[in-house]
């Protein structure tokens, strides 16, 4: 399988990674690239993750793939650009954290079937295309969903593009897409920021937190960095699930909270111990 023209839609982190992959296994001849800013397209140039920049409907016209990687509140409006543009002969796909708006969205669209609603479980807390990676999805899940709405060459394609890439898959609807995410992926981005502005709060020494924070601050602080403008979309695309694992959250802090008010160390430890199940699923 090779791929005569790829467009990527959005030049970032995920975008620019998949590129990467691609041209690392002799995939794709030429990767066009479709950018909001002209620096971030230079820069993609400069760094080889595209071979050319176009405007979408150009880009869209040459390509046998568009792989959309844009934030989640973009990524309807330019999906529905892309769609109205493609034949039965190419294939669209994007990477987006969140599914249910989206082919809620495309429902009805006569090319529906060309769409493979993909979502690699992968990411870093950087964004742009410096933040690029090679082998960036080896090892890690791709969730594929509403299959049976694709047409299944096309779904093939992307299962064998990505089983390449060193990817395996879940399938599932849409909507259990975004409950499994918001518990997975989501409700971590949130504790992230919440401790980060707890911690910038409560501790004005700047010094003092760059001098004493060990290993597991930086570790839980670390997605804290992540750029808004992604995450912010994402959070209120699936508010609901997100609203649902953060009543959860809020309860589990809350038992934490009154045992040391009480002194309950036996629940204390209780708590701990339960939690520690998480080593049999996370190794």
């Amino acid at each position: 399988m090779r791929f005569d023209t790829v467009t990527i839609v959005g030049v970032g982190l995920i975008s620019g990674s998949f590129s990467l992959a691609l041209k690392d296994r002799g995939l794709v001849r030429r990767v066009i690239g479709v950018s909001r800013t002209a620096a971030s397209a230079q820069k993609a140039l400069d760094l080889g993750l595209i071979d050319a920049v176009l405007p979408l409907e150009e880009a869209v016209k040459q390509s046998d793939l568009i792989y959309v990687a844009i934030p989640v509140d973009v990524t309807i409006p330019v999906m529905k650009q892309v769609m109205d543009l493609v034949t039965d002969k190419q294939i669209v796909t994007d990477a987006g954290s969140t599914k249910g708006a989206l082919c809620a969205s495309l429902a009805d669209h006569p090319m529906r079937r060309r769409f493979v609603a993909m979502h690699p479980m992968w990411g870093t807390e950087y964004s742009g295309p410096e933040a690029a990676v090679h082998d960036a999805f080896k090892g890690r899940c791709c969730v594929i969903c509403e299959k049976e709405k694709s047409d299944g060459d096309a779904v093939a394609v992307m299962e064998e593009l990505y089983r390449e890439m060193g990817m395996h898959f879940v399938y599932m609807d849409a909507d259990s897409h975004d409950m499994h995410a918001a518990y997975i992926s989501h409700i971590s981005h949130i504790t992230s920021f919440a401790l980060a502005n707890t911690v910038l709060e409560k501790e004005r020494e700047e010094s003092a937190i760059f001098e004493l924070a060990g290993g597991g601050f930086e570790s839980t602080v670390r997605l804290a960095k992540s750029n808004p403008s992604m995450w912010l979309p994402i959070f209120m695309q699936n508010r609901e699930h997100v609203l649902d694992v953060l009543n959860e959250h809020i309860a589990q802090l809350r038992k934490f909270k009154s045992c040391l008010e009480k002194e309950n160390e036996e629940y204390l430890r209780e708590l701990m111990e339960n939690a520690n199940k998480i080593r049999r699923i996370i190794k």
